[in-house]
């Protein structure tokens, strides 16, 4: 082959790689804007035509809703389950609540709502049934304590020093004392949360560390007379996800409603409003 004809072919795969990669921008582009498109609100396919059905677990209890009532929108859940109907274009008159056992919500087949709030964890066997948006909520270390503790009113990891604390073995809230807390003493480590619990309650420890979620529950239900002095960030909590049918063409867009409430501070305003003020557990710091 002469030279010319070799500068030739040369030319011409250069020109055809070019064209491929072209194609190939022009493609991820409309793929992109494929996607931009879906989440156009007024074109999604709902459960039922007109409204949001959106769905929790009856009764339905604080600090995530209030009074038995999702409709109020009072409670962390209730509050966010309105803020991302709004985001999608949705009035207030245009959400409907529908009531589905806890367990029932991730369970496979098909789903009589468009999506679920019910602190429902993201776990990988659940994502195998279901969609899950992004997070919503990560949960924190909640420092509880029995009736009269010397540590009511505290406000600083660092008053937690000097107490001994008991904890599930096993747990990132085991992780969350030992990295974030370090108290001077070992905690007390237990093989269940009834010990756990148990310990508290005979004065075994002076604090017990557990999820948030869980130490609201433990002080409203459990523990009589006990209250929940703090809570804090630690890596590893459970994370909560609006629960869909699986393959749903919504999860993306109720992924993207929630993205717009955390980048414009709605969702943390939320967050701090009933998951700490109306909780009763304040922030540690």
């Amino acid at each position: 082959m002469s030279r010319y004809r070799f500068v030739l072919l040369l030319i011409c795969v250069f020109a055809l790689a070019l064209i491929a990669g072209c194609s190939s921008d022009d493609s991820s582009s409309d793929e992109q804007a494929a996607v931009e498109t879906k989440c156009d609100y007024a074109d999604l396919q709902v459960y039922k035509d007109g409204y949001l059905t959106i769905a929790t677990d009856s009764p339905a209890y604080p600090p995530y809703f209030e009074d038995n009532d999702p409709s109020n929108g009072k409670g962390f859940e209730g509050a966010l389950a309105y803020a991302i109907a709004d985001q999608m274009g949705f009035e207030k008159s245009g959400v409907e609540w529908t009531k589905v056992p806890f367990n029932a919500s991730y369970a496979p087949g098909p789903k009589k709502f468009d999506f679920d709030l019910n602190q429902i964890s993201i776990t990988p066997a659940r994502e195998k049934v279901v969609d899950f948006s992004v997070p919503y909520y990560t949960a924190s270390q909640g420092v509880l304590v029995g009736k009269g503790s010397d540590l009511e009113g505290i406000t600083s990891i660092d008053q937690l020093k000097d107490a001994v604390i008991g904890v599930q073995i096993g747990t990132t809230s085991l992780d969350a004392v030992n990295d974030e807390i370090q108290p001077d003493t070992a905690p007390k480590v237990f093989d269940n949360s009834n010990d756990v619990v148990s310990a508290l309650k005979q004065g075994q420890v002076d604090a017990i560390v557990v999820d948030l979620p869980q130490a609201i529950y433990l002080r409203d239900a459990v523990v009589s007379g006990s209250s929940v002095v703090g809570q804090f960030d630690a890596p590893g909590g459970d994370q909560w996800g609006a629960l869909l049918a699986k393959g749903s063409e919504m999860t993306p867009c109720v992924s993207q409603a929630i993205d717009e409430l955390k980048a414009d501070g709605t969702l943390e305003q939320i967050t701090d409003r009933w998951m700490s003020e109306a909780a009763n557990a304040p922030k540690l710091n």
